[in-house]
């Protein structure tokens, strides 16, 4: 009896010790120094020795940001003025990374030269950059721009390209900017010399008599065709083509590639190359566009426009004489002007009123010619 007790509590505390060989702490290891762990067919984890996480990198610049700017222009692209605001978008977008876009809207799509200043002074945000010819600023208070319009101010192109190198050219640049008018001046370009077009044959400065010549509402251009004895007519450059087409006025002037871009040879086949004006232009962008960029955005927007200017000095006298050759071998009627003093005679009061109190600025963009 005696063996049977004691062969019965052997058997118990055999019991008990295997149970408790057979209990886990929820935290122990399954692959710790002592029993293996039971095969479950998935993957022990690796022992990792990385260390702990750097603090972010706070002086890292954060990315620009994407800025699309819509450019008008009122000529097609395949004219100078066209080549150039591509040639200043293709330099925005390499310069950028593609972050800063500038959408053009060329052939007039916005509206003429003074649509497209009235929306941009307006504020109405809907239009940020514009090409524009220089003398269109002179209704918007631009006394210094229009100085740069007056009749035979520029006697060749090398004389236009020695001011719009020169110091003087940020200072007319900047000028809507600090009078408050809203907008300021990128950079300058040319799109070569204007000269009359008309719908009735000519010879010479005298058939321009009593011609009703279209004029955008600018004071220089008004007292330029009163004084040839013309009569001067405003009407939208949207409509000219129309307007000559059907009579409303007899002429009006261009620089040659844009008078043959905009197909007007076909309705005023007559062309007096008399030269008036060298077309200056510039490309302005509105105070607001302008703050809303970064530094470095707009230090992008400049170089471009450096660029830009550069392209245009190196295209406009090819692209002119190229177009004036087509004009020729398509019948246009050329007429040549061997001699510009008479014309110069006849706008000499056109330049004294326009030049009142500003005499000596005046001088000084003639004396760049020497």
């Amino acid at each position: 009896m005696k063996k049977k007790i004691l062969s019965m509590m052997l058997a118990l505390t055999m019991v008990i010790s295997v149970t408790a060989c057979g209990l886990q702490s929820p935290n122990a290891s399954s692959t710790g120094t002592g029993t293996p762990a039971a095969d479950t067919g998935a993957a022990a984890p690796a022992e990792t020795t990385a260390e702990p996480a750097a603090p972010a990198d706070t002086t890292t610049p954060a990315a620009e940001p994407e800025v699309t700017l819509v450019y008008a222009e009122v000529n097609p692209l395949d004219t100078i003025v066209g080549q150039t605001a591509t040639a200043f978008a293709d330099k925005v977008t390499e310069l950028s990374g593609g972050t800063i876009k500038i959408d053009i809207q060329a052939s007039g799509v916005l509206g003429s030269e003074n649509d497209v200043l009235d929306t941009m002074l307006g504020g109405g945000g809907t239009i940020h950059m514009s090409r524009i010819s220089a003398f269109a600023l002179t209704s918007y208070g631009g006394e210094k721009s229009m100085l740069l319009s007056l009749p035979y101010t520029f006697v060749s192109r090398e004389h236009f390209w020695s001011f719009a190198t020169s110091d003087l050219a940020e200072e007319f640049l900047l000028e809507p900017h600090e009078n408050g008018s809203g907008v300021r001046g990128l950079f300058y370009g040319e799109e070569g010399f204007r000269h009359f077009f008309t719908t009735k044959e000519i010879a010479g400065m005298e058939d321009l008599a009593g011609m009703k010549l279209r004029v955008s509402n600018d004071p220089v251009m008004n007292g330029l065709v009163e004084s040839l004895g013309a009569n001067p007519t405003v009407v939208s450059f949207n409509e000219l083509y129309s307007a000559l087409q059907t009579g409303v006025v007899d002429g009006a002037e261009q620089p040659i590639a844009n008078y043959k871009s905009n197909a007007f040879p076909e309705v005023a086949p007559n062309l007096i190359l008399d030269g008036h004006t060298l077309g200056a232009i510039q490309v302005i962008i509105t105070d607001a566009a302008w703050d809303s960029l970064t530094q470095e955005q707009q230090n992008i927007l400049v170089e471009a426009g450096e660029y830009a200017s550069q392209y245009n000095r190196q295209i406009s006298e090819d692209a002119e004489n190229e177009v004036l050759e087509q004009l020729k071998a398509d019948g246009v009627n050329v007429v040549e002007v061997s001699d510009v003093t008479p014309w110069q005679e006849a706008v000499k009061s056109v330049i004294e009123e326009n030049t009142k109190g500003q005499e000596e600025l005046y001088q000084q963009i003639l004396d760049l010619a020497k």
